[in-house]
């Protein structure tokens, strides 16, 4: 049974909000009463999206936006303030995973590309995030790392790299803004069963059974459980807590 939360009159923000654990993070927010901008680069989808939150009864505000443009990242964040009057809480979950590479290979427009969106994005978009934060003197920032930002893997080198620098500017950014009343944290999402990891899985580019089989818990983590873990980071429950990377990986970083 998951805990409950009351966000109600709260403001949230979301990257990457349109499907898997954006979209399940930006449900989570508003099934707790949070008015939610819901930012994605793809318009069909995350319309569809907050159509789906508002015929529910919720507080939805769809926002095209590609975070490897910033001027489009400040402009959603500015928007969501513009439309429901503050930004209390945001995760900022927009990513890409390549295919496997060997790094000798991989080309500089594939390792430019996944670090515009992994990393760059999320600097982006914390940066404006935080511009409105600082404001009103309290806030709550989660960024989406991976367990990809805690160990390394063959063939993913760019990857690993982008999750990794997640974390830094996460802690960075953590004892920066602690004394303002925001805190910053990152979660490490496993391997989620979401769509990006279906289309992996359907491509070869990983194996189900082996997956599951790297896990304590002997499963692959759904989306919802990266929203509890979200949520519970953006909550008076972690009002403790900043600077931190929290893996939610069935157990994989443990062994």
């Amino acid at each position: 049974m998951n805990p409950t939360y009351d966000f109600t009159g709260q403001v949230a923000f979301v990257t990457g909000a349109s499907s898997g654990m954006g979209l399940a993070t930006a449900r989570a927010f508003a099934e707790a009463g949070a008015a939610v901008g819901l930012a994605d680069i793809d318009e069909t989808a995350v319309n569809k999206a907050v159509r789906e939150l508002s015929d529910a009864g919720h507080r939805a505000l769809a926002l095209v936006c590609d975070v490897t443009d910033e001027d489009q990242v400040a402009a959603a964040v500015d928007r969501t303030v513009e439309i429901f009057g503050r930004l209390d809480m945001a995760y900022n979950n927009a990513g890409i995973m390549p295919p496997p590479t060997d790094a000798a290979e991989e080309s500089a427009e594939q390792f430019d590309r996944v670090q515009a969106i992994n990393l760059r994005g999320i600097w982006a978009s914390m940066k404006h995030e935080l511009r409105h934060m600082r404001v009103q003197g309290n806030g709550a920032i989660v960024n989406c790392s991976s367990l990809g930002g805690l160990v390394g893997n063959p063939g993913r080198a760019a990857y690993h790299a982008t999750k990794h620098g997640v974390i830094g500017l996460t802690k960075s950014a953590a004892l920066e803004y602690g004394s303002r009343g925001v805190r910053i944290n990152a979660v490490c999402p496993g391997t989620i069963s979401t769509p990006m990891v279906d289309a992996m899985v359907e491509g070869g580019e990983l194996d189900r059974d082996q997956a599951e089989a790297g896990q304590a818990i002997d499963r692959l983590g759904t989306a919802e459980e990266i929203a509890q873990a979200v949520l519970w980071l953006c909550s008076p429950g972690s009002s403790y807590v900043t600077g931190i990377a929290l893996p939610v990986d069935g157990g994989y970083t443990a062994r």
